[in-house]
Order: C-alpha cells, then sequence, then structure tokens
C-alpha cells in the first residue's frame, strides 16, 4: 500500500506530465521544479523539450502504469508513435528534482533486493537500502558516498545506477552494504548558503558510522567506505573524523582542487563540440573561478559571482580541504581506482594520489583503459551522452573491490 506522501509523489508527477503534455501550460509545469532545478532551466526550455518530443514521438496519449523506485517515479507513456517511461524524481518538500524520458523498463517488485533502513543523522532522517548476505556473510559492510549534487542512493545517472551495480554485485559474493539518498536530494531546504562539504557529505557519513557501530546487529561489521568522484576526494577527511573504518574505496577521486578540474571539464567539452552556447557558458564559469581563486573572494563573496552559484561558505571550504595532504595520515588500507576514459576526473588526479601514497604499502592503485567516469566500458573519447547509454559497472572493478575488500 503506498503511504500518503508515495501517493501525493505519484499524483503530482501525474498533473505535471498532463499540463506538461496535453495542456502545454510550461509555465505552470515549470512551476513543479524545485528551486535548484529552476536556476538550471526554464519554461522556455520546457516548450522547446515538449515540441521536440511531439516531433518524434506524435502527440500524448495517456498513462499505461505508474511504478516507483525510492523517489523516483517511472510513468509508463503512449504516445502516438511509440511507448516510454517518463522517469520523475521528487524531494520530501513534493518538487521534482529530475525528469528524463527513457526506454521502458518492466519492473518485478519480487526481484528488488534489500530493505529499507532510515538513518538520523542530526536533524535529517537519511533514507536508505540496506544488503545483508543471507548465506556466506563475510561481515564486511560497504558504506556508499556519493558525487556531488543532489544524488539517490544508486547513484542514478539517466538509466545508469553504479551503486546499484556494485553494491548487488557484492552481496552475492558475501558483502553487506549500505546506500542511502542524499540529503540534497530529499532535504534541499537542509542545504543553505551557510553550508560546507561536512555539512553536505562527511557529517551523514560520521553519523551512519557511528548508528552501525552502536547497534548490536551490526557491531561485529568491518565498516569499509566507498567514495565515488567528490565522495571519493573527501575520504581523507571523512577518514581522519572516524576511527571505525577498517578499508577505504576511492572511485574516480579529483586529487586537484575542483575549481582546476571545472575549467578542464568545460573546456573538453567545447572541443568535443563547439557551439556558442558551451563558448559562452565557458567563458562564464572561468570568470566566476577567477572571482573564487582572487585575493578578494571570501565568504561574503555573492553565489551569484562563483561557480554554480554556490555560497561563499561552501567555496571556502572546498578551498581550505587539499585531499593530498590529509591522505598522508591515512594509516587504513586504501584502493585506488581510476577509469582512463573518464574526463570529469582525469589519470593526471590518480597519478597524483600514487606519486603521494608511493611509499605507502597499504595503498593499491589500479586504472582501466576503456572506462568512464561510471567505470563502464566505452570507446573513442567520452561525452556526457555517454551517460545516456544504459550500462553496468564493469565487471573486473567489482571483482577487483571484492578483492581488496576480502582481503584480511
Amino acid at each position: 500500500m503506498l503511504s500518503f506522501a508515495q501517493n501525493q509523489h505519484k499524483e503530482t508527477g501525474e498533473v505535471f506530465i498532463k499540463l506538461l503534455l496535453q495542456e502545454k501550460n510550461y509555465e505552470k509545469a515549470y512551476a513543479f521544479f524545485d528551486e535548484s532545478v529552476k536556476s538550471k532551466i526554464s519554461s522556455a526550455l520546457l516548450k522547446t523539450t515538449e515540441q521536440q518530443l511531439e516531433n518524434q514521438l506524435g502527440k500524448f496519449n495517456n498513462i499505461i502504469e505508474i511504478n516507483n523506485e525510492n523517489s523516483t517515479y517511472f510513468y509508463y507513456a503512449d504516445f502516438e508513435k511509440m511507448k516510454l517511461d517518463i522517469k520523475i524524481t521528487l524531494n520530501e518538500a513534493n518538487k521534482i528534482m529530475g525528469f528524463f524520458f527513457s526506454p521502458h523498463r518492466e519492473f518485478n517488485k519480487k526481484n528488488l533486493l534489500g530493505s529499507d533502513l532510515n538513518i538520523k543523522s542530526d536533524n535529517i532522517t537519511l533514507k536508505g537500502t540496506i544488503l545483508i548476505p543471507e548465506k556466506n556473510n563475510l561481515k564486511k559492510l560497504v558504506i556508499f558516498v556519493h558525487g556531488s549534487g543532489p544524488q539517490d542512493r544508486d547513484e542514478t545517472i539517466y538509466e545508469n545506477k553504479p551503486f546499484k551495480d556494485i553494491a548487488e554485485s557484492l552481496y552475492q559474493k558475501g558483502i553487506a552494504s549500505y546506500r542511502f539518498d542524499k540529503k540534497t536530494l530529499t532535504n534541499p531546504e537542509s542545504f543553505n548558503d551557510k553550508s560546507t562539504i561536512d555539512d553536505e557529505v562527511t557529517n551523514d557519513i560520521v553519523n551512519i558510522i557511528t548508528y552501525f557501530k552502536e547497534n548490536d546487529q551490526y557491531a561485529a561489521y568491518e565498516i569499509i567506505l566507498l567514495g565515488h568522484s567528490l565522495g571519493a576526494n573527501l575520504m581523507p577527511r571523512i577518514a581522519g573524523k572516524s576511527a571505525q573504518i577498517s578499508k577505504l574505496i576511492l572511485l574516480a577521486g579529483n586529487a586537484r582542487p575542483l575549481e582546476k578540474l571545472i575549467a578542464e571539464q568545460y573546456d573538453y567539452l567545447y572541443k568535443q563540440n563547439p557551439s556558442p552556447e558551451l563558448q559562452e557558458a565557458a567563458k562564464k564559469i572561468k570568470e566566476q573561478i577567477t572571482v573564487l581563486t582572487s585575493k578578494s573572494f571570501n565568504v561574503n563573496t555573492p553565489k551569484e559571482e562563483l561557480p554554480f552559484n554556490l555560497s561563499g561558505y561552501y567555496w571556502k571550504s572546498v578551498l581550505d580541504y587539499n585531499p593530498l595532504k590529509e591522505v598522508k595520515n591515512v594509516k587504513i588500507p586504501m584502493l585506488i581506482l581510476q577509469g582512463e576514459r573518464d574526463y570529469q576526473v582525469t589519470m593526471e588526479d590518480f597519478e597524483l594520489w600514487k606519486s603521494t601514497l608511493k611509499n605507502n604499502k597499504k595503498a593499491s592503485f589500479i586504472s582501466y583503459p576503456t572506462l568512464n567516469h561510471l567505470f563502464m566500458n566505452g570507446e573513442n573519447a567520452s561525452e556526457p551522452k555517454e551517460y545516456m547509454i544504459k550500462g553496468n559497472v564493469d565487471e573486473k572493478v567489482i571483482n577487483d573491490i571484492y578483492n581488496f575488500i576480502e582481503k584480511n
């Protein structure tokens, strides 16, 4: 039976689809988005999207069925020329955080692995999934740490779910895990202009570790952290705040300052697709980075002048953190993995981790020639549209992670 909140989410998505695709009321449809999304899109963009969709698929007829997975709802929609899923992700305030079109996915609820487990972190309840192997339980628990931005427990990017891939594969090998919806997704109001990287990530992970270690049911489990992208970058910081972690796994963690990566990414994307829009976006982000790295930058610098509209408090916390300095204090085993086709975090970052930890016998390093930022296979230069293609985390990556975890 659906809870009241679930029914509310379900109905919100239905109303939004009707406004956008049937009534073509783009202004009203736009009002359904969370403020953090509104800053990145417009009602005019919604209109263009709807018109392009109708040109490709014909007119929208009706919704055939609705399924949900956590806070994401799949509206199986019938158009004149074909049927597909409209994916809508909502936060606790019942505002839309994500809106995508994708091939229809069959749901078999009996095959969904794991149980819901909600953990209190300060004044927020983190909603997550725990997987505990029934057979061959090795008493090792992996806690997943997301990349930047509002992320669900699976780290869903279009049709790809890298955290789910890894967690369910490890489950089959006897490894327990916990993954959760980031509060920037479920409780965006908790992230304000004075929030820092610790407010976004670190504090919640430390609270989750404490929960498991103080709970008799899980106290005997060895705690392993697995971080991706920003989550990997913050592994040394989190390890410095909790003595209860036994191992760290870093997937595509940036070792260089974030502002350098941002400028590099925009240059890369413009080279791949030299459009006026990307040229203008690159120009603007570089102007914002200039403000960020200037002597006049402080916590009160208007966020409109800073990258991604993030506050001065947040950016100061990023600038004050040096992962290469803090990783030297980490005494537990570390596994650092990198896709060689990754353009978001590159082999330059990987080599910096390696050179910094060259005398650390507890640090291991593996790179994969054909893998991208999601640790999925591809050919040629990686591009954002590659993430729209359904894939899975490469089996070799999962085996390397398992072997590292299983090794005493």
